[in-house]
Order: structure tokens, then sequence, then C-alpha cells
């Protein structure tokens, strides 16, 4: 396996990896927490179902429209003013949106949040690529796989439990409020654990670029995260189109500005790099399974069996668990097996959402227990996917260009959410008007298309391996000097 050049560790990173892995635990648990609250905002707020829509789809969307241009501005300039400023507006639109006296003011606050989450996220990878190396990196990566896992998981426990605490009434408000303790120590923390950005030359921001990137993707997410509940026929698809020119004006901009010697947005080398473009790819399709479980794993137990928010959160305990387990020790043997471990987290995820979907039909009574081991397994897949892929996606980048690099990544794990939900939960709520309201059976239908995205990055990764076989088998070893005489 190969790491970016080494450099001397960082002082203190172990102490500022925590600051950033509590702040991205943060922004990465305001994207599922949110859902099991939506019933009480409704109630509390008087919400229509389109105010509820903007509520989660806000924050979906500016979290992925910024998630780049954030990178870049924190390579280009100070990486930990940019991971300060995004912490700080985040730790405000939380409060704005507990204290939101209207659904609007609320959808408002969630688009702020969004923005703020979007500077956050790609300075935490960046950071960690430029305070470690070596196998210190893949380690530093396996906590953040693991917070990444368990933000996910945990977020419709947590939820559950606040919304409980607080009554329909205030139990949502408790779910934005909980953000502002933490996210004010935090942020009193960071001049005294964050590293100091090392003297840089000024690079332009690529204002074009960004405004042309910014637009591509917000396209490309609006018919994804835009009425989650409809039929798929029934959205504006035709606005793909649109996206993909201007993804092509993009690239023809980014290749006009870098040939005038400027710095661009996206660094072009990087779609050469084999072991980047491949992780990028198996990310983007895990993530478009990995996501959309817990939505519709969400509503059949609660739905569908009756449970409340608490109990449908503590039946996806096993996974969160797993997930934090397996991040840990997979971000230390990476460095070890490399793309291997990958593969075996990705065939373990495959197997149990499987046996999920064989299970469903036929489980009564103590559901959420029986679904225990195989969400379990699911986890511990999922934690040996997440942090090594990242570790060996980001291994051949320069630290230089960490922050706009790990924002790529991240967009591509954001679109890869936002498609695989639009098309599970479509295909569930189709499935449940079929099947007269039969919520098993339209859970098991929906697991075809997770099941599916899993084996397709499955494949990847397999055919990834099978081909680096073959290579290093057709490498002729070099003669020896009385050989060459000879």
């Amino acid at each position: 396996m190969t790491y970016a050049p080494s450099h001397t560790p960082s002082p203190g990173r172990w102490k500022a990896l925590s600051l950033c892995l509590v702040a991205g635990f943060m922004t990465l648990l305001d994207v599922s927490i949110v859902n099991v609250a939506l019933p009480s905002i409704r109630q509390g707020l008087d919400a229509s179902a389109s105010d509820l829509q903007w509520i989660v789809a806000g924050y979906a969307l500016a979290f992925g429209v910024v998630l780049v241009p954030a990178g870049r501005l924190g390579d280009a300039r100070s990486r930990r003013t940019v991971f300060a400023i995004g912490l700080g507006l985040f730790t405000l639109a939380s409060g704005l949106a507990g204290a939101a006296p209207t659904s609007g003011w609320l959808s408002l606050a969630r688009i702020v949040q969004g923005i703020a989450a979007g500077m956050v996220a790609p300075q935490v990878s960046g950071f960690i690529q430029t305070m470690f190396s070596g196998q210190e990196r893949g380690k530093a990566f396996g906590l953040f796989g693991a917070t990444i896992g368990i933000s996910t998981a945990i977020g419709p426990l947590l939820g559950g439990v606040l919304v409980n605490a607080g009554g329909v009434e205030h139990g949502w408000r408790l779910v934005f409020y909980v953000n502002v303790p933490v996210g004010i120590v935090a942020l009193l923390l960071v001049p005294r654990l964050l590293p100091p950005d090392v003297e840089r030359r000024k690079e332009s921001l690529d204002p074009v670029g960004v405004l042309l990137f910014a637009a591509a993707t917000f396209l490309i997410l609006w018919p994804l995260v835009e009425g989650e509940d409809r039929a798929l026929s029934d959205r504006p698809w035709w606005i793909l189109g649109v996206s993909a020119a201007l993804l092509v004006l993009f690239g023809l901009w980014e290749r006009a500005f870098a040939a005038r010697g400027k710095a661009t947005l996206v660094d072009l080398s990087l779609l050469r790099v084999r072991s980047y473009m491949l992780g990028l790819s198996i990310g983007t399709l895990y993530f478009a399974g990995f996501t959309s479980i817990f939505l519709v794993l969400t509503l059949y137990l609660q739905n569908g069996l009756g449970y409340d928010a608490l109990q449908a959160g503590l039946t996806q305990m096993p996974f969160a668990i797993g997930s934090a387990v397996a991040s840990t020790i997979g971000g230390r043997l990476v460095g070890r097996f490399g793309r291997p471990l990958v593969v075996v987290g990705l065939a373990l995820v495959a197997g149990a959402l499987l046996t999920i979907d064989l299970l469903v039909a036929h489980l009564h009574g103590d559901v959420g227990i029986k679904l225990a081991a195989p969400l379990l397994i699911a986890g511990i897949g999922g934690g040996l996917v997440i942090s090594p892929n990242v570790t060996l996606t980001l291994a051949e980048v320069d630290p230089r260009r960490a922050g706009s690099a790990g924002g790529m990544l991240q967009t591509a794990q954001r679109v890869g959410s936002a498609i695989g939900v639009a098309l599970v939960l479509a295909q569930f709520f189709s499935a449940l008007r079929s099947e007269h309201g039969d919520f098993a059976a339209a859970l098991s239908t929906s697991m075809h298309t997770t099941v599916a995205f899993v084996v397709l990055a499955l494949a990847l990764g397999v055919v990834e391996l099978v081909v680096s076989a073959r290579r290093s088998g057709q490498e002729e070893p070099v003669p020896s000097a009385s050989a060459r005489a000879d």
C-alpha cells in the first residue's frame, strides 16, 4: 500500500482528531436524527408534508453543494479558520432551529445548518491527511469511519430518546438544542487543539468553477431528495440533463483555468489516480445501499410494527456497535491487507442484508431481537468498508489538496446516498400500495435494491483484485547481471 509522503507528526494530533470527530459526528448525526422527530414537528408546528420535505431536503442539498468548495477554501486559505466558522455557524443554526416558531423558520435554519456542515466535513479528512502519516493515518481514518457509521446508525436512537424525553411539544426541539452546548465547547477548543496553518501561497479560489460545480451538484441532488415519497416517474428528471451540461462546462473551464497556471477547484490529476477513482466509485455505490437501510427499517418498525422512536432506535443499535468496533480495527489492519479488507467487508454487508430480506417476511414477535444478529454482522462489514476505503482512496493524494479531495469523496457519497434513498423509498411506498399495506413485504422488496448496490460495489472490488493479481503475475523479474552477460 502506498501512502502520501510522510512528514513530521503534528504534536497533539490525537487531541485535535478528537475535536474533529466530535464536530464531524454532530454534522453527520443531523442527517438521520431528524427523521424520527418529523411526526412531532408536524404536530408541534402544524407543518405540511411540503414543509417536512424541506426540513429534510434543505439540509441534504446544502450539505452536498458546499462540500467541494469548502474543501478547496480550506486548502487554499486556512483549514482551521474554515472549520471554526463552519462549527460556529452550525451551532448558531442549531439553536435557531430549536427555537423555530414556524415551519418556514425551521426549514431556513436547516439550510444554514447544511451549509455549515458542508464547511466542517471536508476539513476533518484534510486535517487527518496533514496531521497523520503511515500506519497512524489508517488508525485515524478508522476512528473517522467509526464516527460515520455510528452517527448514521445511532441517529434514530438518540432522536427517539430526545423526542420521548421532551414530548410532542418540546421533544423535536431537543433534537436541535443538543448540538448547542457541544458546539460551544468544541468552538472554544479550536484555537487550543487544532494545529495552526502552515505558511502557504495565496491561490485562486476559482469562483467560476465553484459556481458551475455547485449548480451542477444542486441539480443532481434536487430530483433525488425532493419528494422522497413520490413515485420516481413524478420527479423532474429532465433537470439531470441541465446538470450534465453544467458538468461539461465545468470540465472545460477547469482545463482552461489550469492551462493558465491557476489552481482549480478540483485537482484534475486526481481523475488519473487509480486508487482514488476506484475508492470514489466503491464509496458511492456502498453509500447508495447503506444509507437507505435505516430509513426503510425505521418505517417498517414504527409504522408497520408500532414501535416507538426509542424502540426503533434500539433495534438498530447492533449495527452501530458492530460498525464502531470494526471501523477501529479496520483502520489498524488496512495497511497490512489493503483492498481485500474492503472486499471482505462488502461481502459481509451483502450477506447480512440478504439474510434480513429472506427473514423479514417470516418474523413474528420480538422482531427487533431477531434482527440483531444480521444487523450486527452488517455493522461489522460496514466498519471494514468505510474507514479502510477512505484511507485507500486518499492514500496517494497530496495532503495540500486533501480538503478538496476529501470534499469530492464525500460529495460522491452524498450523491450515492441520495440516489439510494430516492430509489429505495419510492420502491418501498410502491410495494406498500401494491401489497395492501404489508410493511414486511414492502421492506423485503426495497431491500433488493440496497443489496444490489452493495453487490455492485463488491463486484467492483473483486474485479480490481483480479486485475491487480494478473498485473503482478505478468511482471517479469529483473534479470541478474550474470544472466544479462550470458
